[in-house]
C-alpha cells in the first residue's frame, strides 16, 4: 500500500512537472539560422529559418516569454510580442526576425502597444509560411507586467 500512494504521488509530480510551462529567454529564440530561399509566389528571396535543436525542443509545449506587446495591423489582426519596443523592433530593421513572436490569443488582448507583457502559449515554428512569423504562440494569453 506504501507503495502505491508514492507511485501515485510521483505520477502527479512528473505529470505537474511535464505539464508546466517554460519561461524562455530571447536568447534562447536566437537558437536558429537563416539562408536565403527564392520564393516564385512573391519572386523575391526570403530568409528562411533552420531552428536549432534546443528551441525546436519547446515546439508544441507551452511556453512564456516575457516582452514588449505590438499591435503592428493597427487594429487588432495582427499582434506581436517583441524584445524590443515598437521604435527599434524588427520591422524597423534595428532587429533580427529571431526577436519578434506572432501571438494568437485565445481573447482580444487589453494590452497597448509597447506595454511589457507576459504572453504564455503553445509554441509553434513556423519554417516555410512566408505570411506568418518564424515563430508562433497558438492559444495565448498574456499578463501586464508594466
Amino acid at each position: 500500500m506504501r507503495s502505491f500512494k508514492f507511485s501515485i504521488i510521483l505520477l502527479f509530480l512528473i505529470g505537474h512537472a511535464v505539464s508546466a510551462q517554460v519561461e524562455l529567454k530571447w536568447k534562447d529564440f536566437a537558437d536558429v539560422k537563416f539562408e536565403p530561399v527564392y520564393n516564385p509566389t512573391y519572386d523575391v528571396n526570403f530568409l528562411m529559418p533552420t531552428f536549432g535543436s534546443w528551441i525546436s525542443s519547446f515546439e508544441g509545449k507551452e511556453v512564456q516569454i516575457k516582452g514588449f506587446f505590438l499591435d503592428i495591423s493597427g487594429n487588432g489582426e495582427i499582434y506581436l510580442v517583441s524584445a524590443k519596443p515598437m521604435a527599434s523592433c524588427f520591422f524597423c530593421g534595428a532587429a533580427g526576425p529571431e526577436t519578434i513572436i506572432e501571438v494568437d490569443f485565445k481573447d482580444k488582448p487589453p494590452f497597448r502597444t509597447d506595454q511589457v507583457i507576459m504572453a504564455t502559449g503553445v509554441l509553434e515554428l513556423n519554417p516555410d509560411n512566408v505570411d506568418r512569423c518564424n515563430y508562433i504562440l497558438k492559444e495565448a494569453s498574456g499578463q501586464l507586467i508594466n
